[in-house]
């Protein structure tokens, strides 16, 4: 249950200032990992917040805006695919996350993390396993993620229409693993995961 107890705690200790951070794009076969960070000024008052992988894509449009309206502080980083496959899947993340949190207008007090870890120390955080389900500026920050990279993905599909980005999204679903094995990899695939062998079109 998604809750403010983690903010509270935070705030009745003197820190004002908390920044919820999650990421969204771990897993594809192709496009970037975004992170997000939110901040709230005092407890926000929108019905709905949850982890994004609850919530149909409608619903996430609409609290996205929702909450682009009412933080204090939103900011988002990115890591593209390339750079994905040079430092791995892992590292990029925490990078995406230390991006989103230096690009939040203004300097939190604290940090809640979504996951059990995160790797830089320059300000106080607070790893929470499943803080997208259970913190509520964690799971702001995930539809903030989710909906940047999703609208990434429809933008990348108009480029890359073979493939059905706008679809999957860039998930190894069994039509985009039929696309790369028809078409092979784009300049957006990831090509250190694992990718289906190509098969030549037929041309009969």
């Amino acid at each position: 249950m998604v809750t403010l107890d983690f903010e509270r705690r935070l705030h009745a200790q003197g820190v004002r200032l908390v920044a919820g951070v999650d990421e969204a794009g771990r897993g594809p076969l192709a496009g970037p990992v975004v992170a997000a960070a939110v901040i709230f000024s005092d407890e926000p008052q929108i019905a709905g917040v949850d982890d994004s992988k609850k919530l149909h894509a409608k619903r996430r449009e609409e609290l996205f805006e929702m909450i682009m309206n009412r933080a204090a502080a939103v900011g988002v980083g990115l890591v593209p695919a390339p750079t994905i496959d040079a430092m791995n899947i892992y590292r990029a993340t925490m990078e995406a996350m230390r991006q989103a949190v230096s690009n939040l207008a203004v300097e939190p007090g604290h940090l809640l993390i979504d996951g059990p870890r995160y790797h830089d120390p320059s300000i106080p955080f607070t790893p929470i396993v499943d803080g997208d389900a259970r913190c509520f500026s964690i799971a702001a920050a995930s539809i903030i993620a989710k909906v940047t990279r999703d609208r990434l993905m429809l933008e990348f599909d108009r480029l890359y229409p073979e493939y059905g980005f706008a679809k999957h999204k860039g998930y190894g679903t069994p039509d985009h693993l039929s696309a790369i094995r028809k078409f092979g990899p784009c300049e957006i695939h990831r090509r250190s995961f694992r990718m289906p062998a190509r098969e030549e079109a037929s041309c009969g």
